[in-house]
């Protein structure tokens, strides 16, 4: 079995799309409009400062995704990477697939001078908690708040 990690080209789309769609039910039993979800995946090929998708292939099938944008820190003066949008498909779970991409996107951000990889996960999500942990990621002290101005 062969598994790589590669950054996601915009012919990934409509797979990173559905992926998306396929996680927020997973996760949060959250309808995500598929319209919208692929308008806003394809602004992300369109405006790369809004970060990039890495994709990974088991035996070169595409079988995941994860996307990384930017928060810059100025108690840090660098940038803060923040891994979102994870997925990996039901079938290529447990071979290493999410660990596989967090390596490679742990490298990219040390080779591009990141001062930190940060992610957020929901509260009950106890099995994506301990897969975090397991790779040496920290639980910090913030909580997250959010305002909606588009519903």
């Amino acid at each position: 079995m062969t598994l790589e990690v590669r950054r996601a080209a915009v012919n990934d789309a409509d797979h990173i799309a559905r992926w998306n769609i396929a996680m927020a039910w997973e996760t949060e039993q959250k309808r995500l409009d598929p319209e919208t979800i692929g308008r806003g995946v394809r602004a992300v090929f369109d405006e790369p400062r809004r970060g990039f998708y890495l994709v990974a292939e088991l035996d070169g099938a595409a079988v995941g995704c994860l996307l990384v944008t930017y928060e810059w820190s100025d108690w840090r003066c660098g940038d803060f990477w923040w891994v979102q949008s994870v997925y990996v498909a039901q079938e290529a779970r447990r071979h290493g697939v999410f660990k596989a991409m967090y390596h490679h996107v742990k490298a990219m951000a040390e080779g591009a001078g990141a001062v930190g990889l940060r992610l957020y996960v929901e509260t009950e999500n106890e099995r994506a908690q301990a897969t975090y942990g397991g790779l040496g990621m920290e639980r910090c002290h913030y909580f997250m708040y959010e305002a909606a101005l588009i519903r």
